[in-house]
């Protein structure tokens, strides 16, 4: 299957695409909504609730443009390149549930995202007043994989 067929058939496969895939297939992440499937040999990762859906891409939209200096990105519109991206996703989360749960500051892993924006919106009522300035430091010192010794 080339890469085009496999674009089409997985948009036609996975209407409600999964915004933290990145996160998610990378084991950074975990959600009660997303469901996993494969095509072609490739895992992907659907979101079962549209609701839950738009709420995590307007929370990874703002991310993303609030991380927009930290990352040295002039323009975002829209996913960036895999690594930064996944710093974004991953960093992002896990500063939330740090912001939001102290004593899991040592933590690897997010939990669960939809519970996670679900308590965030019941402390701040909106997702443009989360407190971003400490989210973008999660996302700068987020490492993917850790730096190998010399």
């Amino acid at each position: 299957m080339d890469e085009d067929q496999y674009r089409t058939v997985y948009r036609e496969v996975n209407a409600n695409r999964c915004v933290f895939e990145k996160a998610l297939n990378n084991r950074r992440c975990d959600c009660s909504r997303h469901e996993r499937f494969l095509l072609a040999t490739r895992e992907a990762v659907g979101c079962k609730s549209e609701a839950s859906l738009a709420n995590c891409t307007v929370f990874l939209d703002t991310l993303r443009e609030k991380s927009r200096f930290a990352l040295r990105e002039t323009l975002i519109d829209g996913p960036l390149p895999h690594n930064k991206e996944l710093k974004v996703q991953a960093g992002g989360t896990l500063a939330l549930q740090q912001h939001l749960f102290p004593e899991q500051t040592a933590a690897k892993t997010t939990q669960d995202i939809y519970e996670l924006v679900n308590i965030a919106l019941s402390k701040y009522v909106n997702i443009a007043d989360f407190p971003y300035g400490e989210l973008v430091k999660g996302v700068v010192h987020y490492e993917s994989r850790p730096k190998r010794g010399k």
